[in-house]
Formats: structure tokens, C-alpha cells, sequence
């Protein structure tokens, strides 16, 4: 065990769980409408709950038992079976590492409530969520970082694919599963009115980019010159990105908005997420300059020509920046182009099809959508009997 490397990754393990709780919920919180924020909270802090005990007791040894399949863990390491405090991982006690990939697997699925707030029953949010973490997330996880086929030695040979920390893993399969549910759920019944509070959402967008620092910087689960590396790249992508998507704003709407700042800063921090072991400073600013103009443009693509109502832009941000940032790997020489847009193909295919499975199945056991009046006066208050906000108090 290395103490440095052990310290590093014990705070990098709080500023991932941080992104989620309150970073996120913060930021798509303020997103949306008043009566709707609580039922947000609620969706991250719920996910955070479920996902903490889904991955103790199934999510870990599928994604890094010790199977050799290459294609899932096993289940010799359910419940952390074997696992004690001197048990090692690398240099790390191997129950850090539980826990680091533990907030990884919080926040995956926390992603994807973004493409449904405003109108999706909470009993399909847990138990989608649960299922998907378990049956799509963790088997993508075991393929790419825990030594499955897409790995180093795997189909495509000695050099895998490269994905540093959750290019495709997180960001490409969290936006594809948000773009298929936003599909079967439809659109809201009103989708003009503006997010409720800009505030939140920088702040929230604050707290996922000091956060991301962990997410990125950690992933290298060494303290040394890789992760201050990882670190500074990552923040020049967010810096850039947040410039490049206001110019682009202003240039083509006239003024640049805070909501929009903020929203490109998640897209240079997606889209950095895979190559930041991999990669320079020159090179980030130009995946955050170009990260900036490439996700706004495809909001308004998916928003207005493909009419899907993926309410706080889920793939557009997340997904189509990981999958850029994962093709740039291959464009620095990074990567291997075979590996990198193969394994893209892969994963996209299988999450594609585990969600529009895992969709169906959980529509059958609990409703997918709320009714329209509960719609109409708000989740925070139909669904949780709770409201934001209490003006005569």
C-alpha cells in the first residue's frame, strides 16, 4: 500500500460522491421548473442511496471479480466477500477502490435523470436505475476497466481501447440510455417555461466542476504526475468550453446567457473525461473550444429538428462529449482509431438495446409516466407532498 496514493484517492472518492450530492442535483434542480425542484433532489439522493447498496452487493465483482469471461466479473466478491481492510488493490486498499468506483457508479445513472424530470413516476426511477446500473453500467465497466474484452489484450489487441475515466463507460452510456427514455416518455406538456433558478444551476455547475477533479485527477488512482496532469487538463477544457459555448451563443442569439456559460463548462468536462490521462493542455483547450459549439448545436438538433424531449439535454452534453472526447484520443495518437470507434459501436449497441429492454420491463411493473394533472401541479407536491418553496411561511 502506498499512503500518498491512498490519501489522494480517499479525498478524490469525496469530490466524485460530491458531484452527485449536492453538484448535480443543483444543477439540474435549478433547471427546472419550481414545482418540480424537490422531485430532482429526491431522483439524485434516492439513486445515490440504492446505487451505494447495489454495488456492495452486485455491482462490484460484475464489473471487477475476478471472472474470466471477459465479459462480466463474476460473483465471487458479492457483498465485498473476501474483502478485508489489508486486502489490496494496486496500491490501494482494495475497499477504497470499492469506494471510489462506487461514486462512479452513483453518478452514472444520476445522469440520466436529466432526459425525464418534470413527468416520470418515481418508482421507475429506482428501479430502472437499479436494473441498469447493474445489467448495463457494471458489464461496460468490467469490459473497458476491469480486464473484458475492450481492454488491453481483448479483441481489439494488446492496446485496448483507451477511455481514462468513463468517456464511454459513463458519459456514452448515460446519454444514450437518457435519449431512449426521453423517447418512449414523450414530451412535456409544456416545454417553453424557462429553468426556475440560474442561481442553482451555477452553482451546481461549480460544484461539478471542482468536483470532476476527483473524477478525472482520481482515475489515474495514483498521487503523482499523471493525476496533476489529468487535473489541469480537465480545467482548461471546462474554462475553454464555457467561453466557446457563450461566443457561439452570442454570436447567433445575440447575448450570451448564464445558464449557457455554465452548461458548456459540463461539456468540456465530458468531453475531456476520457482523454485526460492521455492528453496536453494545448490539446484540451482545443477539445474545450471545439466541445463548446459541438454540444450546443446538437441541443438544437435533438431539442428542435429530431423533436425528442431529452428535458435537460442529457445526450447532447454528456454523451455526444464523451463520444468526441473518446474520437480525440485517436486523433492525438492516443488511441488506436480501430479501438476507439470500435468500442464506441460496442457499447452504444448494447446500451441501446439493455434500455430499451430494461424500459419496457420496468413500465410493466410500475408507470413510466405520471399522470397529466400530476404533471400539471408539479412532482415536488403531487408525488412527495412536499413543495420548494412556501411563500406564506
Amino acid at each position: 500500500m502506498n499512503g500518498a496514493d491512498t490519501a489522494w484517492i480517499i479525498v478524490a472518492t469525496a469530490l466524485v460522491l460530491f458531484m452527485t450530492l449536492p453538484g448535480l442535483a443543483l444543477f439540474y434542480g435549478g433547471l427546472v421548473r419550481a414545482r418540480n425542484v424537490l422531485s430532482v433532489f429526491m431522483h439524485c439522493y434516492a439513486i445515490a442511496c440504492l446505487m451505494s447498496i447495489l454495488w456492495l452487493a452486485f455491482g462490484y465483482t460484475i464489473a471487477f471479480g475476478n471472472g474470466t469471461s471477459g465479459l462480466w466479473g463474476g460473483l465471487d466478491k458479492m457483498f465485498l466477500n473476501g474483502v478485508t481492510a489489508d486486502s489490496l488493490s494496486g496500491t490501494l486498499p482494495e475497499v477504497l477502490f470499492f469506494a471510489f468506483q462506487m461514486t462512479f457508479a452513483i453518478i452514472t445513472p444520476a445522469l440520466i435523470v436529466g432526459a425525464y424530470v418534470e413527468r416520470v413516476g418515481f418508482g421507475f426511477v429506482l428501479v430502472f436505475s437499479g436494473l441498469w446500473m447493474l445489467l448495463c453500467y457494471a458489464p461496460v465497466v468490467h469490459w473497458i476497466w476491469g480486464g473484458g474484452f475492450l481492454a488491453d489484450g481483448g479483441i481489439f489487441g494488446e492496446t485496448g481501447v483507451k477511455d481514462f475515466a468513463g468517456g464511454i463507460v459513463v458519459h456514452e452510456t448515460a446519454g444514450l440510455a437518457a435519449l431512449i427514455i426521453a423517447f418512449f416518455l414523450g414530451p412535456r406538456k409544456n416545454r417553453t417555461i424557462p429553468p426556475h433558478n440560474p442561481g442553482y444551476v451555477m452553482i451546481g455547475a461549480a460544484m461539478l466542476w471542482v468536483g470532476w477533479f476527483g473524477f478525472n485527477g482520481g482515475s489515474q488512482l495514483a498521487a503523482d504526475g499523471g493525476a496533476a496532469m489529468a487535473l489541469t487538463v480537465t480545467h482548461l477544457s471546462a474554462a475553454t468550453a464555457s467561453l466557446s459555448w457563450a461566443l457561439w451563443e452570442k454570436i447567433k442569439y445575440g447575448k450570451a446567457s448564464l445558464v449557457g456559460l455554465v452548461t458548456g463548462t459540463i461539456a468540456g468536462l465530458a468531453s475531456i473525461t476520457p482523454a485526460s490521462g492521455f492528453v496536453g493542455p494545448v490539446e484540451a483547450l482545443i477539445i474545450g473550444a471545439v466541445a463548446g459549439v459541438l454540444c450546443q448545436e446538437m441541443v438544437n438538433l435533438i431539442r428542435n429538428r429530431m423533436q425528442i424531449d431529452d428535458t435537460l439535454d442529457v445526450f447532447a452534453v454528456h454523451g455526444v462529449g464523451g463520444i468526441f472526447g473518446t474520437i480525440m484520443i485517436a486523433v492525438f495518437g492516443a488511441g488506436a482509431w480501430a479501438a476507439q470507434l470500435g468500442a464506441l459501436v460496442i457499447v452504444g449497441i448494447f446500451t441501446v438495446a439493455v434500455t430499451i429492454l430494461l424500459v419496457k420491463l420496468t413500465a410493466a411493473i410500475t408507470s413510466l409516466r405520471v399522470d397529466l394533472e400530476s404533471e400539471t401541479n408539479g412532482l415536488d407536491l403531487s408525488v412527495h407532498g412536499e413543495r420548494a418553496y412556501d411563500m406564506n411561511s
